[in-house]
């Protein structure tokens, strides 16, 4: 604050923090290793399979290893399978 500025506006200044603590917040997208293989990925799921079977066919296919988990965590943020699920 310069002296020439001898008022103070609170408001002005939370809104400030507010929004350097927003930007602060914001979630960093990460590259998956299975974008790599998301069309197949969900083609596959949308024809029947589990996630099992893909992480076994990634483990086979592209010496991916991952659990089956992540496969379904990672399909299930994807919006092509969730509109399906509707």
């Amino acid at each position: 604050m310069s002296k020439s500025d001898e008022t103070f506006d609170p408001h002005a200044e939370i809104e400030r923090i507010r929004t350097r603590r927003a930007e602060a917040r914001r979630k960093l997208y990460r590259k998956s290793r299975l974008d790599k293989y998301r069309a197949e990925l969900v083609a596959m799921k949308q024809a029947g399979a589990s996630c099992a079977d893909l992480a076994e066919w990634l483990r086979m296919s592209h010496r991916c290893k991952v659990n089956r988990s992540s496969v379904d965590r990672y399909l299930k943020k994807l919006p092509e399978l969730s509109e399906a699920d509707r």
